[in-house]
């Protein structure tokens, strides 16, 4: 069930009311992401931007930080289907390094205290294996081997796994989350998070809608209009919650696929129990510049040349929307 709120309405009200009006009690003193494909790119990106802000990150079918080094070509040639020659992991590290110096990401020092869950299915030939062992490195290499966990033994192909929802696990097709009989969001949760509840059969919130171009402001150019955001019934209801970023993968945005990945990857009803709000940031398909056909998130440079750091309009833009969501009036 979707309902939409009127956000603009707390600029336009008057300074009592706006004062007077009870907001979700969001903590937002960490947050964890996670992400498919071209999402599990954009994850790891914000992850490593704001690594001072994000803790926990879970990424499916996703290669390393700056993989394409700023190229479709280099992105199309390494970092997905096929690895034409080894992925420099040294010059990655050499350009997250001096984005650090140059303060355009947070200290990669705090990678050290992160947790990361990552996946790739033996049927995946859509982001080869090889790309996926290069984030894992490059994830052992900040913050630790005990702090990853890498699920490589899955005879999945290139979606997002589930108990029982979706296509064939064994094919890559619309809209890329597959009937699996596995429960990635949960094997995800399981390992992020200390003392994580059971997941609940049936979900008590709802699924909101977010006016992404209002939140964003100019850097959400390259955004949808609308993006959404799972709001658990004890979040609405005053109870403090945490906040965890979710992004789709190409082809998966809700122009192509509708609500459905931000309905039935599982990660809701593990955030319902566990006091979680989650947010949906979508793209837009765009045949025009910037160019994105195919609805995936900026892990090359199609927006700006900063696509990979905190001045990247996309990472700027989704940040502005997380933190908007703390003036969500409850219903």
């Amino acid at each position: 069930m979707q309902i939409k709120y009127a956000l603009l309405a707390l600029t336009l009200a008057s300074p009592l009311c706006a004062a007077d009006e009870a907001k979700l009690n969001l903590k937002l003193e960490h947050v964890s992401v996670s992400g498919l494909s071209s999402g599990g790119y954009m994850a790891n990106q914000f992850h490593v931007a704001y690594s001072d802000w994000v803790d926990k990150a879970g990424l499916i079918a996703a290669g390393p930080y700056y993989c394409a080094q700023g190229s479709i070509k280099t992105a199309l040639e390494q970092c997905v289907n096929k690895v034409l020659a080894p992925i420099p992991l040294a010059d990655l590290q050499d350009r997250a390094s001096r984005y650090a110096q140059q303060g355009k990401i947070a200290p990669l020092s705090n990678l050290k205290n992160s947790k990361v869950w990552l996946l790739h299915g033996t049927k995946d030939n859509k982001v080869v294996a090889a790309v996926s062992d290069a984030l894992y490195q490059q994830y052992v290499n900040w913050s630790g081997s005990a702090n990853v966990s890498y699920v490589k033994d899955k005879d999945f192909a290139h979606l997002f796994p589930t108990l029982d929802y979706g296509s064939d696990c064994s094919e890559s097709v619309s809209p890329y989350i597959g009937n699996c009989q596995y429960d990635a969001a949960g094997a995800m949760f399981g390992f992020l998070f200390d003392d994580v509840q059971p997941p609940s059969s049936a979900l008590s919130g709802k699924l909101i809608e977010l006016d992404q171009q209002k939140l964003g402001g100019s850097s959400a150019d390259s955004l949808a209009g609308t993006g959404y955001a799972y709001v658990p019934q004890s979040c609405a209801q005053g109870q403090a919650c945490s906040l965890h970023i979710s992004f789709h993968g190409c082809n998966q945005n809700a122009q192509s696929v509708g609500t459905q990945y931000a309905e039935q990857t599982g990660i809701n009803n593990w955030a319902d129990s566990n006091h979680m709000v989650v947010l949906y940031p979508q793209t837009k398909n765009s045949t025009f510049m910037p160019l994105n056909p195919q609805g995936c998130w900026d892990w090359w440079g199609y927006a700006d040349a900063d696509y990979a750091t905190q001045k990247g309009q996309q990472i700027s833009a989704v940040k502005k929307i997380a933190l908007a969501l703390k003036q969500l009036p409850l219903n």
